[in-house]
């Protein structure tokens, strides 16, 4: 780092640190339509931080559905150009008794920012802004040439993203695009993911007669919808951890033993994260390790469930029906709308007689894995070592991000996954936070990031 940038970022630390929970504040939850406008909202928010710092072409782009804020900055010649990428939409806030504050009151506690996307994924939105901010602002042009496109659907599936990717195919020329949407690894290792999990997204909804029975009256004579979910998904797995779904694993690439030997070098503590979690015992597919069943075998799990009476007290009846969420993170090479058919297919199979069943598509996301030798991971890597003064580790991923997959399939492009988060950030939970010592570094990462890429030979 310069004198000048370091000096620049001293002396705007508290300017940028508010900016930080502004961003925070808007309760962009895409997922939940009582919150479009605020949606709407955190998108105006980011363009107006673009054109107020330089970059050129800011559009809040409509897409059917939450906007998608573009800007681009393209005066570098003869230097890459770089496409990154952040989403600004949030995940719900349930169960809101377990944060500690407001969701969307952001406060500094420690070394930690809490609050709803203080990781996934406005602060690392966040990290960029102000990077290029800086770079900016004390050299006024920056290394190589960026084009940001940040959209509000990521938590619900970005179920307009792909459409609006092929229509803006031309303007999105790139040589790579950057996602700043993953992690480090255990005990706050600096890593950079090179596989995600792809994943498909259902609802099982079972029915049976108009209204809730009498369950003295009707017990024994009609389904119980409850009952009978609950047996179709008992169905789904094995207790070997298996899924039972005919098909399921037809297109799965098996590990390798370069692939597993790699698993098995990563200085991972098993009983650790087994004591950290409070658990008894980890659980999964037999015959994987722990970090192979979390980043490189598909899963099927349920995500929710609800049916019949839940408050206080008793009230004998048999529910008129029944409802279940059902996720499947997938691996390479299987598709979502495939895993979709299967897993149709199968629960309306093993459906018990007298209820009703329908299985309806969420959405999904293919999986991604990128090569640990392409350059601009390589790149990548040593501006990890530069700034958090350690080599990072190689890691695949659990969850997902599908626009990984877009980028690769609709745009051509290599992905590099570079994303700051700490491992215990509580992404999707309660009491989500960053490390702030994460989020400053990070700014740093990202600007030798860009100096790394300027350097490559074209």
């Amino acid at each position: 780092m310069t004198d000048a940038l370091e000096t620049y970022l001293a002396d705007n630390a508290d300017r940028r640190f508010s900016s930080y929970l502004e961003f925070l504040r808007i309760p962009s939850i895409s997922g939940q339509p009582e919150y479009a406008a605020a949606c709407r909202e955190a998108a105006t928010w980011v363009a107006g931080q673009l054109g107020a710092m330089g970059v050129e072409h800011v559009e809040v782009a409509e897409t059917g559905g939450h906007p998608v804020v573009y800007g681009d900055w393209l005066h570098a010649p003869d230097a890459p150009t770089v496409i990154v990428y952040g989403h600004y939409d949030v995940q719900p806030v349930d169960p809101i008794e377990l944060w500690e504050t407001a969701p969307f009151e952001p406060f500094l506690k420690g070394d930690r920012v809490i609050g709803r996307g203080s990781a996934d994924d406005k602060g690392q939105i966040h990290i960029h802004l102000r990077a290029t901010e800086a770079i900016l602002a004390t050299r006024g042009g920056l290394p190589v040439n960026l084009r940001f496109v940040f959209e509000g659907e990521e938590e619900s599936s970005s179920i307009h993203l792909d459409a609006w990717l092929e229509a803006n195919r031309e303007r999105l020329t790139a040589d790579l695009a950057v996602i700043s949407d993953t992690g480090f690894f255990e005990g706050n290792r600096p890593a950079i993911t090179i596989g995600l999990r792809g994943i498909c997204y259902v609802q099982v909804d079972v029915a049976t007669t108009a209204v809730d029975l009498h369950s003295g009256g009707f017990g024994g004579a009609v389904q119980n919808p409850a009952n009978a979910l609950a047996q179709m998904i008992a169905a789904l797995k094995g207790p070997d951890g298996r899924i039972r779904v005919p098909g399921f694993y037809d297109d799965v690439v098996a590990l390798t033993q370069a692939d597993r030997a790699a698993f098995a070098a990563l200085p991972y503590d098993e009983e650790a994260y087994r004591t950290a979690l409070g658990l008894s015992a980890l659980v999964g597919e037999a015959g994987y390790s722990t970090l192979e069943r979390r980043g490189a075998r598909p899963t099927l799990d349920v995500n929710g469930i609800w049916g019949g009476f839940q408050g206080d007290g008793g009230k004998t009846i048999i529910p008129a029906h029944a409802h279940a969420k059902i996720s499947c993170r997938l691996v390479p090479d299987q598709e979502p709308r495939t895993i979709f058919e299967l897993l149709r297919g199968y629960v309306l199979e093993v459906a018990p007689p007298g209820c009703s069943v329908e299985v309806h598509y969420l959405g999904g996301g293919r999986p991604s894995l990128t090569p640990i030798d392409h350059p601009a991971t390589q790149a990548a890597a040593r501006a990890l070592e530069a700034t958090f003064g350690v080599a990072p580790l190689y890691i695949r991923d659990g969850g997902s991000i599908p626009v990984c997959a877009s980028f690769e399939k609709i745009l051509g492009l290599p992905v590099v996954l570079l994303g700051f988060t700490p491992p215990d950030a509580n992404a999707h939970a309660p009491n989500e936070s960053m490390s702030l010592a994460n989020h400053e570094t990070a700014i740093r990462t990202v600007v030798a990031y860009w100096d790394e890429l300027a350097s490559l030979p074209r």
